[in-house]
């Protein structure tokens, strides 16, 4: 998935409704298709009285400002209108003033260009919600192999996805970024499968979040909960987070092959946790991960067999990560992981039984990252690298009667990403992005097939993103700001290898042209 409702002022119904009667009348135009969200939500402008690079470089990579304002739960004032309902203007000044007393301490980066509001809630409450589309345009190097109806073989133009959000604060301590995403069928089409859905949950992260001094301990801490592990997380090295922010779903969507943590249980799960960051250094979490039912998330709009079963028990989650700064720099080095005891579906094909083997599939995931950011008088450049290990036992996928059966008891599958992003212009208004990505595991002939030799394939797949991005109002304002902003992207995915041969490999290359839209 990577993926409300009074209105109280007159600005916020004009401009929304203006611009949802536009995506309307452009969705019929276009047919509607799924990728993976940028989102960088005009409530929190509305909210913090900020423009959008205050917290982000690009859409959604943060800001050390950015980072923070998650950490504090979504509930940071600032803005010309109460932060919540029944706010309290000495907690929403004493938190605004937290903020940008942190963005003066590291000295150019990320600081705030607005001062704290002298009288929070002055034109009163708006809800924090928002709405989003990207229309892109999917070219790839071979046609699509049989299209269903109204795609045609290639050079389709769609509106993908078209999301509703929850952006900011609850309380004065609670906060939530929650999204509601419409997502129709690919280019095969749903067919007759009974568990497809349009409307689902999409990346939602619920926080309680204060501060404390314990001693010579300054501690924001909080509590998160959420329905995709690692989109909690604070830098865009972890996988829900992770570039490509928007990719069409008509071209390859990648490779077949991902470690857990790379969103095969996305919006599949349920997690509650609880983390702190100690004196602006030292980040630590830990988080307990259950599955929905599969009628809990067949109500939610997710197909339960779009997840490889169901969770024995609590599937935990942890975070670590060491960030310095100093002066207009920053550097994060950490860790993180999960350890899933999967039981697998014994049917997935959605006409047979709905059940679970006994035995489990335990899969380890151990992740190591590091991200380096550095603000000049006119740019940004960030440095990411992302690593995954992951130890599969397959103790109920090695037997004859999986539907997916491992032709070995055990595997282990590897993720690397490695990235340069470089924001031009005061208002990062242009963004040059590259991406090396490298997928490589154990040869298996029953999860990846054979060769025409016979021989088992690999998992290994690798090649290059690259993106140049505009984004007309950034630092800078957008017509009708705080209520729209937008994004043009140029994309184009290149495979050396993919899904364990060279043969055909160019043929997956897709070239995206997309424009994101946030009201």
């Amino acid at each position: 998935m990577r993926g409300y409702t009074s209105w109280f002022s007159k600005p916020f119904v004009s401009g929304s409704i203006a611009a949802l009667a536009a995506a309307v009348v452009l969705a019929g135009f276009l047919t509607i298709g799924f990728a993976p969200p940028a989102q960088a939500l005009p409530s929190f402008a509305r909210q913090t009285g900020q423009p959008c690079g205050t917290c982000h470089t690009d859409y959604p990579a943060l800001t050390p400002y950015g980072r923070r304002f998650k950490l504090l739960g979504y509930t940071t004032g600032g803005g010309q209108y109460r932060t919540t309902l029944f706010s309290d203007s000495r907690i929403a000044r004493d938190a605004n003033a937290e903020l940008s007393s942190y963005a003066r301490s590291i000295g150019g980066t990320g600081e705030s260009n607005s001062s704290p509001s002298a009288s929070p809630g002055e034109k009163g409450w708006v809800p924090p919600v928002s709405m989003m589309a990207i229309v892109g345009y999917t070219h790839t190097q071979a046609d699509l192999p049989q299209p269903s109806d109204p795609y045609k073989p290639n050079d389709n133009t769609v509106l993908s996805p078209f999301s509703g959000f929850w952006g900011g604060a609850i309380t004065d301590h609670i906060g939530a970024f929650a999204q509601i995403t419409y997502a129709a069928p690919g280019a095969g089409g749903f067919g007759n499968y009974p568990f497809a859905h349009t409307w689902t949950w999409d990346n939602t992260d619920v926080r309680f979040a204060s501060t404390a001094h314990v001693g010579p301990l300054d501690v924001i801490y909080g509590i998160t909960a959420n329905n995709n592990p690692t989109v909690q997380d604070l830098w865009n090295t972890t996988p829900a987070w992770a570039f490509p922010y928007a990719q069409s779903n008509l071209g390859s969507t990648g490779p077949s092959a991902g470690t857990m943590l790379e969103g095969a249980f996305a919006a599949h799960v349920g997690g509650v946790g609880a983390y702190a960051y100690i004196n602006d250094l030292l980040y630590l979490e830990v988080t307990g991960y259950k599955t929905l039912g599969f009628n809990a998330q067949n109500t939610l709009g997710t197909d339960p067999f779009g997840a490889p079963g169901l969770f024995s028990g609590v599937a935990p989650y942890w975070r670590a990560a060491f960030e310095p700064h100093w002066g207009s720099h920053s550097l994060m080095v950490g860790t993180y992981g999960m350890i899933f005891n999967v039981n697998p579906w014994l049917d997935t094909s959605g006409f047979g039984p709905i059940g679970t083997f006994s035995q489990t599939d335990k899969y380890t995931d151990i992740g190591f990252d590091t991200q380096y950011q550095y603000q000049g008088s006119n740019y940004w450049l960030t440095l990411r690298a992302s690593y995954i290990h992951e130890f599969q036992r397959l103790d109920a996928s090695f037997n004859s009667f999986s539907t997916t059966p491992s032709a070995n008891p055990t595997n282990t599958l590897n993720s690397l990403r490695l990235q340069a992003s470089f924001a031009y212009g005061a208002d990062n208004r242009v963004v040059f992005t590259g991406q090396y990505f490298d997928v490589s595991g154990t040869a298996d002939a029953g999860l990846y097939g054979v060769d025409l030799s016979g021989n088992a394939l690999t998992p290994n797949s690798n090649g290059w993103t690259g993106e140049i991005a505009y984004i007309p109002f950034s630092a800078s304002k957008a017509p009708g700001w705080p209520w729209f902003n937008a994004r043009l992207g140029l994309q184009y995915t290149y495979y050396n290898k993919f899904n364990g041969t060279t043969i055909g490999a160019h043929d997956n290359n897709t070239l995206f042209l997309h424009a994101w839209f946030a009201m």
